[in-house]
């Protein structure tokens, strides 16, 4: 059953800096604002499993070296560093503090990409030429796309990070994903429209590669559904945004889909709010990262945003509160990303307690079809693609600038937002 919670609960008052201009790091929702895993084995909900007893599958007591990949600098290092952070902490988590798993110390080589294909990819085959069997990371939809290729040349266990591209799931039988998916956000987005049947939908974004990949998007889901899906795309140099906001309004649509990236972001919520758009109707968008609450200023209130996380989401269970209590201890801030480490963390620790230290084809089974107990809540490694089922939440803006916070509305079940089977290949 979908868990509701009250309009009062559930706030968070995390800060952190974001960046919301580079959507290929993103969902194609994620950045329209501006835009772990629990061991369980057999052991109660709520409490770590048992990471050093292992079943003796790992073999010899040799160190696992796990290769992280991410952005440590760059345009996305805000985001590198919320998956950095929350990676060590699920880490810990997972294995008790110990950093060790059925008899292995767990060894983490950290790799600067920058963002950048290019570097990502030169890293990880000097790592692989090192003997490293497990690599994770990935703020970058296009540096994912990039490493996921050569996981399955080399054959080694690759977790994707942060990065939302849809490509990523079922790329091949080596490559998993730690975060969600482009399709899980648009299908919350989708629920909160109801019966998509006969409905009117109209995408805002900017005419760009950006705002036309949405559109598509839209059509591919929620169209499917039976909804009637238009577009008001504005050039990405509009600064007057007033003659948009009139146009979908005089549309009458039933939900309005803000895909929106960069500066001018507040200028359109401004306008949406003064041309009555966010009163005639739902409007929807991504909820992306503390930074980027004091954009919508007084609009944040009257906008419904699809969220993959924000710090109180998962309802304070254990992976969470050990998550958020870890990293605010080592100096850091939970942020959107923070979970996307964390649970890639719990994916290792698991995949070598029950499948195997040396051999990633033993790690692949041993991830495939687990269903665990994570930041956001039950999620499941589905078997024969390799996405992350997970929840996801609908959330609420309350107070602006400085003073903005997010309130759960709602939270979609993971079967719920799961997005279609689409089998591994290679």
């Amino acid at each position: 059953m979908r868990r509701r919670t009250s309009r009062a609960s559930r706030t968070s008052g995390a800060g952190g800096a974001t960046r919301a201009v580079r959507p290929a790091a993103l969902s194609a929702v994620a950045v329209l604002a501006t835009a772990g895993l629990l061991l369980t084995g057999c052991s109660a909900a709520g409490k770590a499993g048992s990471a050093d007893s292992g079943s003796g599958k790992s073999g010899s007591g040799a160190a696992v070296k796990v290769g992280l990949v991410y952005s440590r600098t760059g345009l996305l290092a805000d985001y590198g560093k919320q998956y950095r952070d929350g990676f060590m902490a699920g880490l810990d988590y997972a294995t008790h503090g110990t950093r060790k798993v059925a008899g292995h110390r767990i060894e983490v080589t950290e790799q600067d990409d920058a963002g950048d294909p290019g570097k990502a990819v030169s890293a990880a085959k000097n790592l692989i030429g090192k003997g490293y069997k497990v690599l994770a990371g990935t703020t970058d939809s296009g540096v994912a796309l990039q490493m996921a290729p050569l996981a399955a040349q080399n054959k080694v266990l690759y977790i994707s990070g942060p990065a939302a591209t849809d490509a990523v799931t079922g790329i091949n039988g080596y490559t998993f994903r730690s975060g969600r998916q482009s399709y899980q956000d648009i299908l919350t987005a989708g629920a909160m429209l109801g019966d998509a049947e006969g409905k009117k939908v109209t995408v805002l974004a900017q005419d760009s590669t950006f705002g036309q990949a949405n559109v598509a998007a839209v059509k591919a889901v929620l169209g499917a559904k039976g909804a009637e899906v238009g577009s008001v795309l504005a050039p990405p140099s509009a600064t007057d945004l007033t003659p948009f906001a009139r146009q979908v309004k005089s549309g009458g649509p039933d939900l309005v889909f803000v895909a929106w990236a960069g500066s001018t972001a507040p200028a359109l919520w401004t306008a949406l709010d003064q041309q009555g758009v966010l009163g005639a109707g739902k409007v929807v968008t991504g909820l992306a990262g503390t930074a980027s609450y004091p954009v919508f200023g007084t609009a944040g209130a009257k906008v419904s945003f699809l969220a993959h996380y924000f710090p109180g989401a998962g309802g304070g269970n254990a992976a969470e509160k050990a998550m958020l209590d870890s990293v605010t201890k080592a100096g850091g801030t939970p942020d959107l990303f923070t979970p996307d480490g964390f649970t890639a963390a719990q994916m290792i620790v698991h995949a070598v307690a029950e499948g195997s230290a040396t051999d990633p084809a033993a790690m692949v089974k041993a991830l495939e079809g687990w269903t665990f107990d994570g930041v956001k809540g039950k999620a499941r490694v589905r078997a024969e693609d390799h996405a992350l089922v997970q929840p996801m939440f609908v959330a609420r803006l309350t107070g602006k600038g400085a003073a903005a916070k997010p309130e759960l509305l709602d939270t979609e079940p993971m079967d719920a937002v799961a997005p279609p089977v689409k089998p591994s290949a290679g």
